[in-house]
Formats: C-alpha cells, structure tokens, sequence
C-alpha cells in the first residue's frame, strides 16, 4: 500500500442526469490552472446530452474511459483501467442513480479522494428531493460542495439550505442564478446546545444533530464534560470496561435507521447491560481505537444510570 503522498487523487462529481457535471468538468479540464498537463483519466459513469471537448483543453493529456453498466463498476475493472491509462489523477463524472458506497468499494488501493462536489438542478430539486430522498442523501452526505445551478431568483434559499443540513452541517452551498451570479450559503446553523460550555448536556430531542457534530468534527468536543441518554450495545469483540452508547437514527426514511454510536470506558464501575437505555455523562476524549480503526471521540465514563426510552426513541434531525 502506497503512502498517502504516493496515492493517485479521485476528483469526483455528483449528481443527477442533466444537473451539470460535465459542464462543470469540461471547464475545470478548460482551466489552465488546473489542467498543467497532469495526465488524467476521466471516468465517465453517466453519459448526458453535453460531450466532453478534449480539443478545447489548453492539455489534451486527458484519456475518457465510460462505464456505464454498473455490474463493471467493480475495483479490479476500475484498477484496470486505472493502470492502463497511465494516469497521474482521475477526474469521474459519477452516476447520480448510484450509491456512494459502492464507489468506494471499488476505488483501487493506490487512490485516494481529493474532493467531492455534487451538483443540482434547481429546477427539478423538490421532485428528486421528494421521490428520490435516499439517493438525495446519499450524495449529499459524501459531498464537500453542494451547488444549486440553474437557481432562479425567486427561490428561497432557506428552503434549499435546510434539505442539505438536514444531511451535512460541513458542505459548503452555493447557489448559481440564471443571470450568472454566484452565490455562496451564509446562513447560519446554531447547534440548540451551547458547544462553548465545558459541561454539555444533550436533549433527547438533539442528539441525532449533536451525534453528526461530533463525528464530523471531533475535536470540538475534546476535553468536554457530555451527558445523554443513550442505548447501550455491546458484542464480544469488545474490549473490558468498553460498551457503546448510542441511538438508532433516521436520516430519511424508515429503511435507513441506523445504530449510531461512540465508543464508551467505564474503568470505575460495572458495565451496563447489552440494549439498555441509560443517561451516562462522561468526557470526551478524541483517541485512537481499534473499534473506530483509527481516532474517534471516546466517553470516558464518570456516571451511568437506568432510564427510560425517549419519547421518539429514534432520533432525526428534524
């Protein structure tokens, strides 16, 4: 396994047909300040009405390669093509109508992802948003840029904004206006807990908010005092005087509900039963540990007692 500077980097695009990612593509490829005569493999895994015009990059150093039954999307056929092509990066247009996780499922060993942005057509959102939620979250949830194009003037943003929180509080949102002007999201999200307190105590009601926070930036809540109410789990996998605390939560719909959970220590007392719902206040400490495969907000337990299930025992973020 190569070291992380040797890793050929993975731009991708999300999106559904027809919202823009070849667009987009072509004039990133377009750009000189991007295009320097990398030798890139674009993979293309949706084929719309815009065509990609190698002639009109200032590089042309730039191999096509489509896949677009997904039964070839596998990682020995994408390593293949990969080292056939001789590149140094790959750019991929990626199939809207696709999971992310079988994305990465198939990424070859030697790459690794340097962006993700996904693209929207304003203008057909609510319909995708409405039929298609579980693919709408599925992107969003990978993406580190969300771009609305095609966005009219008498759209509120607000309504936009919320959809895409609902999912990732770190996306950042622009929106692109059919007069050409760009704008970028600056509406703000207070967390409904003070995050600047030492002690935090988490209301039923948050935790599927607070739960995003934490994993997506851990280091936030390091050294603090938090106290929940959580669902213990346990397996014999884990190590002694370690359990999780957690909750199942729904991000969309019934069929996503997970188990969602951070690692607890109790060295001062007897673990708590397997599926028992308890309030534990403990500190937060970000740690390497096996059940996280590298680091991960672990509680160190000071407190654990019996409590009854909340009232919506699986929590949203709505």
């Amino acid at each position: 396994m190569p070291n992380q500077d040797e890793l050929i980097p993975i731009y991708l695009f999300l999106g559904f047909l027809e919202s823009g990612k070849t667009k987009f593509i072509q004039e990133t490829l377009e750009d000189k300040r991007f295009n320097k005569g990398e030798k890139t493999l674009l993979l293309i895994c949706e084929e719309g009405v815009e065509e990609y015009d190698i002639s009109r990059m200032p590089k042309k150093n730039v191999i096509t390669h489509v896949i677009d039954d997904k039964s070839e999307f596998t990682m020995e056929n994408f390593t293949k093509i990969l080292n056939e092509s001789g590149a140094e990066r790959v750019v991929v247009e990626y199939n809207g109508m696709w999971l992310m996780d079988d994305f990465f499922k198939a990424m070859p060993d030697e790459t690794t992802i340097a962006q993700v942005m996904c693209f929207v057509d304003a203008t057909t959102f609510n319909n995708y948003n409405a039929n298609m939620r579980s693919l709408v979250v599925d992107k969003f949830n990978n993406a580190e840029m969300v771009v609305f194009n095609r966005f009219e003037k008498s759209y509120d943003p607000n309504e936009f904004h919320k959809v895409v929180r609902g999912v990732s509080r770190r996306a950042e949102i622009v929106y692109e206006y059919t007069d050409g002007k760009v704008a970028y999201d600056d509406i703000e999200d207070p967390l409904p807990f003070d995050v600047e307190a030492d002690e935090i105590t988490i209301e039923d009601k948050d935790f599927a908010l607070w739960y995003r926070d934490i994993m997506e930036e851990p280091m936030k809540y390091d050294g603090k005092t938090m106290t929940f109410k959580a669902l213990t789990a346990k397996n014999e996998k884990f190590p002694v005087n370690t359990f999780a605390v957690g909750r199942h939560i729904m991000t969309c719909c019934v069929e996503d509900i997970q188990y969602c959970w951070l690692v607890a220590q109790y060295e001062e007392g007897a673990e708590p039963a397997n599926k028992e719902w308890v309030t534990v206040s403990g500190v937060i400490s970000v740690q390497k540990h096996k059940l996280y495969r590298g680091k991960g907000p672990v509680l160190l337990v000071r407190s654990i007692g019996k409590a009854e299930a909340p009232e919506q025992p699986v929590a949203t973020f709505y």
